[in-house]
């Protein structure tokens, strides 16, 4: 996988490879307009910017977090891949990979279509674990260590994000306390930019980590050979998975933008820039210690946070309530989808 065009021509001689490879990237694509407009929600509805400059902006800080974090700290993609084990039969393990890949693309594109900013990451983990389940019809290929790691991640992103929004927004309300409100708009223009930014950079470094992890196990597994140690993550891989988040955020991002800073708590930019920095502080927490989390838990979570510094009725516990929903269905749900496309797939293609 040292260049491009190597990584193509083993796509083109192997069709299982091809299909697994596409399908990964059409997760990306679903979570380029399901999870990535939450790096930039805030910064939209505040009007700090227009959403064409601010997809822009979520696409380049994108690449900056998957490009620096890995170079940091590649642990939250091996956490990814060691989760799982497909066995060594390799034809089976790709098509495996596969039905649980579409599996994800079928259940994030629902969430989509009603405007639910689901977790991708959690559907990614879930329907891997299904599909690991039903290719053993036990147990056996989930690694209980690894997994622990996602309930871990839950439980910190919901407390982190939700407390330090709460404490930033407090202590941002203390600090303006007898500013004049105008005075400080352009101040706080720039510094809602500047969160979203940090936001952009701290998803690409979560989530991008976890789907090139997906692409590296595909292309393992094909060849019926297991991980190294440590994980090498070319450039041009990068390039292309934030080229493909940024165009799923551009086709379909405005939805979630909605549901997220508009539906859930009316945003003032001294709030949304707390939300921000709160929500970013909390997935780097969870990225140095290798846990892989939610960019939606630790987002919709800071902004109830700041929400309830005003007051705990500002939050609209509605939108709140769909969020939680769909976050507590989304394990069995997709962990059950991806456990039956495999049983399918398997019947098809073996």
């Amino acid at each position: 996988m040292d260049s491009i065009l190597g990584f193509w021509n083993q796509m083109t001689a192997n069709p299982l490879l091809f299909i697994a490879v596409t399908l990964t990237l059409g997760v990306i694509l679903v979570n380029g307009w399901t999870d990535a407009p939450n790096a930039i929600a805030t910064c939209v509805v505040t009007r700090c910017m227009p959403p064409k400059a601010a997809i822009l902006m979520a696409a380049v800080f994108n690449f900056l977090g998957v490009f620096i974090m890995t170079l940091i700290n590649a642990t939250v993609a091996e956490t990814i891949t060691k989760m799982v084990d497909f066995g060594t039969d390799a034809d089976k393990a790709v098509i495996a990979l596969s039905a649980a890949l579409f599996a994800i693309v079928l259940w994030a594109t629902l969430a989509w279509i009603f405007g639910i900013p689901t977790s991708e990451s959690h559907a990614l983990i879930a329907g891997l674990t299904g599909s690991a389940i039903a290719l053993h019809n036990s147990l056996e290929g989930v690694n209980g260590g690894e997994w622990i790691k996602v309930l871990y991640g839950i439980v910190i992103s919901v407390a982190l994000g939700f407390g330090l929004g709460w404490l930033v927004c407090k202590g941002v309300t203390k600090l303006f306390y007898k500013a004049n409100r105008p005075a400080t708009e352009p101040f706080f223009r720039g510094a809602q930019i500047t969160g979203a930014a940090s936001m952009a950079f701290m998803h690409g470094a979560q989530d991008g980590q976890k789907f090139m992890g997906v692409i590296l196990l595909c292309v393992y597994m094909s060849k019926g050979e297991s991980l190294p140690s440590d994980i090498d993550i070319p450039m041009w891989l990068m390039i292309v998975c934030s080229v493909v988040m940024a165009s799923g955020t551009a086709m379909g991002g405005k939805k979630i933008i909605k549901s997220v800073g508009m539906d859930m708590v009316k945003l003032e930019k001294y709030q949304g820039f707390s939300a921000d920095i709160a929500a970013a502080v909390s997935l780097l927490f969870c990225s140095v210690f290798s846990l892989p989390v939610s960019t939606t838990h630790a987002k919709t979570t800071s902004i109830m946070g700041v929400g309830a510094v005003k007051r705990v009725s500002a939050i609209n516990f509605g939108v709140v309530k769909e969020m939680v929903l769909t976050w507590v269905l989304t394990f069995p749900g997709c962990g059950l989808v991806g456990f039956m496309m495999t049983k399918i797939f398997m019947m098809i293609f073996t």
